[in-house]
């Protein structure tokens, strides 16, 4: 934003005519006091007392008028005829104290000078020539009645001299004031705007930021920091009545800065935060920098490197493994269709066949999981959704397989890519009716939809009365290549929960008394950032 010179002087007449009013009204009552016979004795002898006593006057009073009616002159106008006024009053107490003798004409610098602030090029020069001019011609006036004056014209020259040389040096002084002030607003434009710019960008940090003072309150916190500790976050408030997890980090981190400080949640069904601390430089009150990240959004970030060094391990894997695991099978095909060959060895290249299907589909697999693109959010309604996955499922599937969906309301909804939200439920249902009994026999699995009551965050539940998982395998549910399967791959709970990420949900395991599992999906909120 640039300031011009003309906003710059229209804020400085208001100070300057202030100024500047209330001089000529203390210098009216001190030419008011000299009427006083009495006290002027040795200071000036007036060539004519009545006019000086009247003028003295008239300048008092049209000063105190001006003072308290013309508070801003604005107009270049108003400014030219004040100075004129001026210059005419004081000219004419000039020619009442006797002329250049008085040293009244010294108080034309002032007008003069303070013309040429407000009033640039040739209008304030004017106001030195018609300073100059008025003293030549009154100086004229009165050597016709007093021909001792005639000899001031030499100093009255000077005056008119020094008068110009004023005006001359007063603009050029005032207009370099000028450039270094519209330098000076021109930067504080730019840093109030910068300020601002600054502001606007921590406030749509995806990050969030607490700056907190020595005693630990709270000085400033943008609207992410609110988000993910679920709470308002207002200026002043202790670090611990905020968050007593992250106020217990801060006390650690204050005690040994390089220890790593472990993930918490600030309440039930929040975001797991990780919190960093950093001290402001050169700041005297030791201020404290607090960042704030989504531990899910990392883990998404971390998935994604992931996903890359897979996607180049497995092209190798592509290439060095599949073509002779092809062969193999092939050749094993062969062997079965022989006329030569035993029952015990066709038993034997059955198991080559099916071993190699098993292997086949595991590359497969994870060929899938490499070339998996990345997430693209969407706002979803999860009734509306899952209804119609259910009747694809009905169409697609055998009669003996049965969803029995529950839904707590309608219109509940949620941010994720739909095609990945797919493949997850479809992974979980797939491993529901495996567990739940035999192909071919009837196998119920149970859906329900609902939003949790602590955290009001959609939830998804898919329930079988399988067996279960043993507790010993409990940890190991969603590692990669895991089965107690033995003709599963270890890849779809593992899949399924790296999707769940990959959008900022959660996918849990619940083991059901007496018997049953329970695959519990916990969604986004619909309004999480993006």
């Amino acid at each position: 934003m640039w300031i011009s010179r003309a906003d710059t002087v229209d804020s400085q007449r208001p100070k300057i005519l202030r100024i500047y009013n209330i001089y000529r009204v203390v210098l009216g009552l001190f030419l008011t006091l000299l009427t006083s016979s009495a006290l002027r004795d040795g200071l000036i002898d007036l060539q004519n007392p009545d006019l000086y006593e009247s003028a003295s006057w008239i300048y008092l009073i049209v000063n105190v008028l001006i003072a308290l009616l013309l508070h801003q002159g604005k107009r270049d106008l108003h400014l030219f005829v004040l100075a004129v006024l001026d210059i005419f009053l004081l000219a004419i107490l000039f020619y009442a104290a006797g002329g250049a003798s008085s040293g009244l004409g010294n108080l034309l610098i002032i007008p003069v000078a303070t013309g040429n602030i407000l009033l640039h090029g040739r209008i304030g020069q004017l106001l030195a020539a018609l300073a100059s001019l008025a003293l030549i011609y009154l100086t004229f006036f009165l050597s016709l009645s007093h021909p001792a004056i005639s000899q001031s014209y030499l100093q009255v020259g000077v005056l008119g001299c020094i008068y110009f040389a004023v005006a001359l040096f007063v603009q050029r002084l005032s207009r370099r004031l000028r450039q270094s002030e519209n330098l000076a607003q021109q930067h504080a434009a730019s840093l109030a705007n910068m300020e601002k710019l600054n502001q606007l960008i921590i406030q749509r940090m995806r990050t969030g930021i607490v700056v907190i003072d020595e005693t630990r309150e709270v000085l400033l916190a943008n609207e992410a920091a609110a988000q993910m500790l679920g709470k308002p976050i207002i200026r002043g408030m202790e670090l611990d009545r905020l968050s007593p997890e992250l106020g217990q980090r801060q006390r650690q981190w204050q005690v040994n800065p390089s220890i790593r400080a472990l993930p918490f949640r600030n309440h039930v069904g929040g975001a797991e935060l990780m919190a960093s601390f950093k001290r402001l430089p050169a700041d005297e009150s030791e201020s404290l920098l607090v960042f704030l990240d989504d531990n899910a959004v990392m883990a998404q970030q971390v998935q994604q490197l992931k996903l890359a060094s897979l996607g180049r391990l497995t092209a190798s894997i592509a290439h060095e493994i599949r073509n002779p695991l092809g062969a193999l099978s092939h050749a094993a095909q062969l062997l079965v269709e022989s006329e030569h060959i035993d029952d015990q060895d066709r038993r034997l290249t059955e198991i080559i066949q099916q071993h190699s299907k098993r292997m086949n589909r595991v590359i497969e697999t994870v060929l899938e999981l490499s070339r998996r693109r990345q997430s693209e959010p969407q706002l979803v309604d999860l009734t509306l959704w899952l209804a119609q996955f259910i009747r694809d499922h009905r169409q697609s599937s055998p009669a003996t397989d049965i969803i029995e969906c529950e839904f707590e309301k309608e219109g509940i909804l949620t941010r994720m890519d739909p095609n990945q939200l797919n493949q997850v439920l479809g992974n979980l249902c797939q491993n529901a009716f495996r567990y739940s009994g035999e192909p071919g026999s009837p196998r119920t699995i149970w859906l329900k939809l609902y939003e949790a009551t602590d955290t009001g965050l959609p939830t998804l539940e898919v329930i079988d009365h399988g067996p279960g998982i043993d507790d010993r395998h409990l940890g190991q549910v969603f590692e990669p290549f895991f089965t107690t399967d033995s003709s599963g791959t270890g890849l779809g709970l593992y899949i399924s929960r790296e999707l769940c990420e990959s959008n900022q949900a959660r996918l849990e395991y619940e083991r059901l008394e007496p018997r049953g599992s329970c695959m519990r999906i916990v969604f986004a909120h619909p309004q999480r950032l993006v």
